[in-house]
């Protein structure tokens, strides 16, 4: 083997060894980056009160015939945006309560990406984060506590609205309000990984 030979060799070797050693610090400083942000669940967004309530809903829902038309959540959501509406469970359905402590907190959320924003390659650069598939596509949405506004500049491929994403970035407790839904927490997004 000539010198010649054995530079290229080497050079190779080490240019091998810079691209395996600069994409095993990018997966760590990843790993890392995920580490800063608090994993939270979508319970965590719940104050206390309108947790209590929807975990004890009033008995006379035990009387509402399966299938009937009370027995539709639209029902409820409509009797909850009625003035004369006290009960708690019927508030807490439409409830825009949030935890303060949340506010400017860095936080990794699971869930669903329900598109509001796309640019010209179908990229979703805004979207709502909802707790389980279908929500705000079909009718009623989840209680706005229990929706997040996204902002994310970097957008993420769409290819199936059953694909659960975990989302990391700076939760704000900013409302946003659209014809689909109203969200009552707001969150600049860092990354956005398909969950497993």
């Amino acid at each position: 083997m000539s010198k010649l030979d054995r530079s290229v060799c080497a050079l190779v070797l080490l240019a091998v060894w810079l691209v395996t050693l600069g994409s095993a610090r990018a997966q760590e400083e990843h790993a890392l980056e995920a580490h800063a942000y608090r994993t939270i669940e979508w319970i965590d967004l719940l104050p206390d009160e309108d947790l209590d309530a929807l975990l004890n809903p009033p008995e006379y829902l035990n009387e509402i015939e399966d299938g009937s038309v009370e027995d539709q959540i639209g029902n409820l959501v409509q009797m909850a945006f009625e003035p004369s509406s006290d009960s708690r469970y019927e508030q807490a359905l439409v409830s825009t309560n949030v935890i303060s402590a949340f506010d400017g907190q860095a936080v990794r959320l699971p869930g669903f990406i329900v598109p509001l924003e796309f640019d010209d390659n179908l990229v979703v650069t805004e979207f709502f984060l909802v707790p389980y598939f279908g929500a705000c596509l079909h009718v009623p949405p989840p209680p706005p506590n229990q929706i997040v506004y996204v902002k994310y500049e970097g957008g993420v491929e769409l290819t199936s609205l059953e694909q659960p994403f975990w989302v990391s970035g700076l939760l704000t407790t900013d409302s946003e309000v659209n014809d689909m839904a109203h969200a009552a927490y707001s969150l600049v997004a860092s990354d956005v990984v398909v969950y497993e």
